[in-house]
């Protein structure tokens, strides 16, 4: 069901849920939605109330998750465009050739195709070309984050590796990863913080103060990690 309560000048448009649980908790999701869990017979006054009193954590939280959204351009792909992997920027450079193939040296991506290339088919080699190499990349960063986080009894689980609209990364009822392709486009630093982060939500389900503890603990600096990915937000 959807509510929504007023705190101060904002509005906090919210969502809830009555079950046989015993507490009241309250959960901001990356994509920005409130959701309250309440138990039966909870009445609505009461949870508009609960919401309103955590309004500053809520805005707080917000904030938080605008930084860990990706928001990406239309990209042109044609010569002299800006393109990045791994934090660097580098200018496209495609011409026809005898063979496909996209190579990364001297500040360029070079990409090179058996006909006269056009923006779709340097888009399709480009896209294939960050696909291999994020899957060397994030599986590496895996293994290394995993090592850190097995100390809280976090085991290393299936990657998947997909394209999402909005989320830098997503972690499965499963129990599976799934990181966003285009984060191959920013450091490594950036790409632990995102996998860290989701490791936790193999703990901690909720972005509550535990999940925030938690991924405090695993990585001390991860606020300014998440701050220098908010760099990338154009990728």
């Amino acid at each position: 069901m959807h509510d929504l309560v007023r705190w101060g000048r904002v509005e906090i448009p919210y969502t809830y849920q009555l079950s046989r649980r015993k507490t009241l908790a309250i959960n901001v999701h990356p994509n920005l939605a409130v959701e309250v869990l309440a138990p039966l017979e909870t009445p609505v006054e009461v949870i508009r109330t609960r919401v309103a009193k955590r309004g500053a954590w809520i805005q707080k939280a917000w904030r938080e998750f605008e930084l860990y959204l990706p928001k990406q351009p239309p990209r042109r792909y044609i010569n002299g465009e800006s393109h990045r992997y791994l934090g660097r920027q580098y200018r496209l450079h495609a011409e026809q050739g005898e063979e496909y193939s996209v190579k990364c040296l001297r500040g360029y991506l070079r990409v090179t195709s058996r006909n006269e290339p056009t923006p779709e088919s340097i888009k399709s080699q480009l896209t294939g070309w960050y696909r291999e190499h994020a899957h060397r990349v994030f599986r590496e960063r895996l293994t290394d984050c995993c090592k850190i986080a097995s100390l809280e009894g976090i085991q290393q689980p299936p990657l998947t590796i997909r394209t999402m609209v909005s989320r830098w990364g997503s972690c499965s009822n499963q129990g599976r990863i799934n990181l966003n392709l285009i984060l191959i486009k920013a450091t490594k630093e950036c790409i632990d913080y995102v996998i860290m982060h989701e490791l936790c939500h193999l703990k901690e389900q909720h972005h509550g103060p535990r999940f925030w503890h938690l991924l405090e603990k695993l990585m001390p600096d991860y606020r300014e990690r998440r701050k220098r990915l908010n760099l990338y937000a154009d990728l």
